[in-house]
């Protein structure tokens, strides 16, 4: 409940207005530099490839100097593979929050990356029903509709993440420490690649469903010109 987070916020010395928006949630993926905080808004990802739907868990970050807070609205956030993350890469905790930081970002950007191989895997089956000898127009034009809407939501979530890794680069780069720097900067990279391969996977569907309309045309205007051969046909006796 609000006045619970409200409590928590007051005793770490939160900002009211960052800890509203975490209670609230539906917020862009943003960062907010307060005087003794971080405040970070972004979102986990998963693709369903049984309803061509892409998943997506809130997730509110408070990084202070101590410590990290998270606020999630459901379980659908891996925090076991979070936790399990931060155990492999025990060698690395010596840089205290930044570290912790760094998995927790680098694991939402590495469920992007997994979301778009998905859904190119599941362009390329569109591929092939398109170009079947038996097509299934329905079944094509309800795919090119769920794998759009799902590119759409990918990289409404996973393009501001740049907005939100550059300014910890640039202004925090202190404060992330040199040992992590390297890290975070390797999640930058990785975000951009991941926003140009949604892009190019986007423009792959629209040409797709310009494919599927010129093979349409093609077919009617064959199934047009048997109809008309078979008109004259008949009409020449008559």
């Amino acid at each position: 409940a609000l006045p619970i987070l409200a409590k928590v916020g007051q005793e770490l010395g939160l900002n009211s207005f960052a800890v509203e928006d975490a209670f609230k949630g539906r917020q862009r993926p943003k960062l907010e530099h307060f005087d003794s905080h971080l405040f970070i808004n972004a979102y986990g990802s998963h693709f369903d490839h049984d309803s061509l739907e892409l998943q997506t868990q809130e997730i509110a970050i408070f990084v202070t100097e101590n410590g990290l807070i998270t606020v999630r609205d459901d379980d659908g956030f891996d925090i076991e593979g979070l936790m399990k993350r931060w155990d492999d890469s025990a060698e690395l905790a010596e840089n205290g929050v930044a570290f912790l930081l760094w998995a927790l970002l680098d694991q939402i950007v590495d469920g992007y990356f997994e979301a778009v191989e998905a859904l190119d895997e599941e362009i390329e089956k569109l591929e092939d029903i398109l170009f079947a000898d038996k097509r299934n127009e329905l079944l094509i034009q309800r795919r090119s509709y769920d794998l759009r809407k799902a590119l759409v939501v990918l990289r409404r979530h996973s393009n501001p993440m740049r907005e939100v890794l550059n300014p910890i680069i640039k202004r925090d780069a202190q404060a992330v420490g040199g040992t992590m720097f390297a890290y975070f900067q390797d999640i930058y990279d990785h975000t951009i690649r991941v926003s140009d391969w949604t892009d190019s996977l986007r423009d792959l569907v629209t040409t797709l469903l310009e494919t599927n309309l010129t093979i349409q045309g093609n077919r009617m205007n064959l199934i047009m010109k048997k109809v008309t051969s078979w008109a004259a046909i008949i009409a020449v006796p008559t």
